[in-house]
């Protein structure tokens, strides 16, 4: 099977393994023949703190720009008072099979318009637009658009009368800056005017000591005031020609060269705190800039990015296609061989979660940080019962790690301001929230008691706490955030009821995120997603509480409430059940297939140890069809993954990445020209959930096992990876030909048992340091929570499930060496 090779090669130098120089051969750039004709072709750059759009004309460059703290509205949360009452009655009316009634009284409660004194999220919004009117550009030929997304570069080129004109546009990881670099072939012939707008109410525009002002406050929303002050500066330096200032705008004539110098800045601190200048920081920004030179700005900017995005390669080959533009490609991807287009797609989301999430920034949102409106769709906040989690799926496994401090940053505010909404709503302990949150961490319900009463978003959220410490295994980390778990498991403690059959303790009332089992009718108990999060919730605090050596007392009373869930159940269908009684319909295709959280992104179904439940997941994923939402389609690449189907995931990513509509509505998912993904309209989410799918299609780790090319689809014969990461500190490198496993280099950050699963049929060069694996896996990051044994239904048609067939074995590592296997 393998030759192992031990190598005494410490973690800086892990980048030289593998042979094949993949970014030779990798296209890394998005490119385009003409200028962008709206937002959707336009191109994202951001630094996690400042976003642009890039449009490229050749006449007028627009910049639609972004600054991730300007939100409507200001501090303050919004816990309703005095409805814990009608939340007991709820239950009851759920207890007695009144199901209709329990309905119509959460919408009662929690009514769809939010009320006078409270409010359902503040909407991010733009700041608004900056644009360069080029004299005399009207007329232009060889014209190229490019993002460059190995060095987090937008370029535009293009020819007038002769002349070439060349820009060069990024979002500085160096500084809080963005930077336009507009250069020409010819001296003097740089002539220009720059302004700006904003759909800001209370905003100023003018011109002060050679630079564009932008003054202005954030909206007004429900009943709350917008209080987010901002100012944004546009600084020209020039060489040669000549820079006049107009009221509003600036005149630049004759220049060789010219450096734009753009920051934003807002008087928000934190959530309660909005004492910030922003004067001041604006200054600050610009200036720290301008002590550098371009060139030195630029290499710094690189270096900063390139720390992390250069951490992964994935090369699955090239072909003509390669050589057309980037929205062509798009369009004929269902209809050509394109496989660098699914890598260019991967490291795409990759890109877009270093420019949205950095650390000390806010956590990436519903758009990341790009929209150009004041109040977008569903209002490009944090929706928490997929979507903001969704964002961060590729953080761990795709190498970027240190992305994901912004979300853990949020969860740390919402432990603190969820409080008050478990104590007023359900008068427990600890902290919980629903399914929306904002800037300024609201927990309460959003939408009405028909979208809104799902008490679940913490639940969901402080997954990822669990999962990024079995990646890194920071102690350190798991003890700041220890208290987040131990809330999130107090709450459900005290929240927990006995189901009508005296055998659960249930979530009630609760929903399957926005999905229904009667017309109208989603409020219920004891859903499998309620179960399966809640399962996790209390597995993590038990696991922490162990590690930190913490709370043994609390920790034994929640293995009492942990026994008492209910198993997962297979219904009539032979299905997974959505709900706790079998009432799933087979033509059910909503895009929220929630009960499925368990296959992924948690991993209590399994292949090998839960065969029955798997099939079961399958039927469930086939009742629901495969066209949908682009976020929905980039979960179902995820499941397809976990459920080895590397095909059927395969067929996922050919329907996310087919051209979206322009429509603005709709739930037909697909792909804009700009590789954003499409709900419609553009939502992030799809794009991170396609990264980190194409990662499962290659690399598993959750099953107390690392798995190598566990769904390799036959589309993708020929590969290699460098840096995926897995559980336990690993980092792995992969190579195949011919659908078959090459070589293979393991990295150990923490030392420890590394148990690997392959193939049949692959062949040793050597048997020397493996063993065949035996029980669990000794390294305490590969630990399985054992579920209960499934229900199934009289009526369910179990006709088995179909697995690889595999090897596993063991072989010790130390921290900090390598281990290289090759196949014959």
């Amino acid at each position: 099977m393998f030759k192992i090779i031990q190598h005494k090669i410490f973690l800086l130098a892990f980048g030289t393994v593998i042979s094949v120089s993949v970014q030779a051969q990798q296209n890394l750039k998005l490119i385009y023949d003409k200028p962008a004709e709206n937002w959707n072709e336009a191109l994202p750059i951001g630094n996690g703190k400042l976003g642009a759009m890039v449009f490229g004309g050749a006449s007028q460059e627009h910049l639609q720009l972004n600054e991730e703290t300007i939100w409507a509205g200001e501090p303050g949360n919004n816990v309703p008072k005095n409805t814990f009452d009608s939340i007991r009655k709820i239950r009851k009316l759920l207890n007695e099979g009144q199901f209709e009634q329990a309905q119509k009284l959460s919408n009662a409660t929690y009514p769809r318009a939010a009320p006078k004194d409270l409010n359902y999220g503040m909407p991010y919004q733009t700041m608004g637009d900056l644009f360069l009117d080029f004299k005399g550009h009207e007329n232009f030929k060889n014209y190229t658009r490019t993002l460059d997304i190995e060095k987090a570069v937008s370029s535009v080129s293009y020819e007038v009368n002769g002349v070439t004109f060349r820009r060069e546009i990024f979002s500085s990881f160096a500084d809080n800056v963005i930077m336009i670099k507009l250069s020409s072939g010819k001296k003097g012939s740089l002539n220009f005017s720059i302004h700006a707008s904003t759909p800001h109410l209370k905003k100023s525009i003018f011109t002060e000591k050679n630079q564009l002002v932008i003054n202005g406050t954030s909206s007004s929303s429900d009943n709350k005031i917008g209080k987010i002050n901002f100012k944004t500066v546009a600084f020209p330096v020039l060489k040669g020609g000549k820079l006049t200032s107009i009221k509003d705008q600036l005149e630049i004539s004759g220049a060789d060269e010219v450096i734009i110098y753009i920051s934003i800045a807002t008087n928000f601190k934190k959530y309660n705190d909005i004492s910030g200048n922003p004067d001041v920081r604006v200054s600050e920004y610009v200036q720290s800039a301008l002590h550098k030179k371009y060139d030195a700005e630029l290499k710094e900017h690189i270096e900063k990015y390139q720390k992390y995005f250069k951490r992964v390669e994935l090369n699955l080959g090239t072909t003509e296609q390669t050589k057309k533009t980037t929205d062509i490609r798009i369009k004929e991807f269902g209809s050509s061989k394109d496989p660098d287009l699914v890598a260019l797609y991967f490291q795409f989301g990759r890109y877009l979660l270093l420019s949205s999430s950095q650390q000390g920034t806010q956590p990436a949102n519903l758009q990341g940080i790009w929209n150009d409106q004041l109040n977008p769709a569903w209002d490009s906040k944090y929706t928490v019962n997929i979507n903001t989690e969704m964002n961060y799926w590729p953080a761990e496994n795709t190498n970027l790690s240190e992305m994901h401090e912004p979300l853990f940053d949020m969860i740390q505010d919402l432990s603190v301001t969820g409080q008050e909404s478990a104590k007023e709503m359900y008068h427990a302990r600890g902290w919980n929230m629903h399914h929306n949150t904002d800037l300024w961490r609201i927990t309460g319900i959003v939408d009405g008691g028909f979208y809104g009463m799902w008490p679940m978003g913490g639940a969901w959220l402080t997954q990822h706490i669990w999962n990024h410490y079995l990646y890194t295994g920071d102690q350190q980390f798991l003890k700041k955030h220890y208290a987040a778990l131990k809330g999130c498991a107090l709450f459900y403690l005290d929240v927990l009821q006995q189901d009508p059959s005296k055998k659960y303790l249930v979530v009630s009332p609760s929903m399957s995120p926005e999905n229904t089992y009667m017309k109208s009718v989603g409020i219920t108990a004891g859903t499998t997603m309620d179960n399966q999060l809640v399962f996790d919730v209390f597995n993590n605090f038990i696991n922490a509480s162990k590690i930190l050596n913490e709370d043994k007392g609390l920790s034994d009373e929640v293995k009492s409430a942990l026994n008492k869930l209910p198993p997962m159940q297979i219904g009539q269908h032979t299905q997974l059940q959505e709900w706790l009684t079998d009432m799933d319909r087979t033509n059910d295709k909503h895009r929220h297939i929630s009960h499925l959280y368990g296959l992924f992104p948690s991993g209590q179904i399994s292949p090998f140890r839960n065969p029955d439940l798997t099939e079961a997941a399958k039927n469930s994923m086939t009742y629901r069809g495969d066209k949908s939402t682009g976020w929905s389609m980039g979960w179902k690449v995820n499941w397809w993954a976990r459920l080895l189907n590397g095909n059927r995931a395969f067929k996922l990513i050919s329907d996310q990445l087919t051209p979206a509509p322009m429509e603005t509505k709709g739930q037909s998912g697909g792909t804009y020209p700009n590789l954003l993904d499409a709900h419609p309209p553009f939502q992030i989410d799809g794009n991170f959930g396609c990264t980190s799918g194409i990662a499962e299609l290659l690399l598993q780790s959750y099953d107390g096992y690392i798995y190598i090319l566990p769904a390799l689809p036959d589309a993708l014969p020929n590969g290699s990876v460098r840096g995926l990461k897995a559980r336990g500190g690993f980092e792995i490198d992969i190579e195949w030909k011919n659908s078959k496993l090459k070589k293979m280099v393991v990295k150990s950050v923490l030392g420890g048992n590394a148990r690997i699963r392959v193939a049949k049929d692959i062949q040793f060069k050597s048997k020397t340091g493996l063993t065949s694996a035996k029980g669990e896996n000794p390294n305490l990051y590969y630990q399985v929570n054992a579920i209960k044994k499934p229900l199934v239904s009289d009526k369910a048609e179990l006709k088995g499930y179909s697995i690889p067939e595999t090897q596993v074995f063991d072989f010790d590592t130390e921290k900090g060496q390598m281990y290289i296997f090759e196949s014959k």
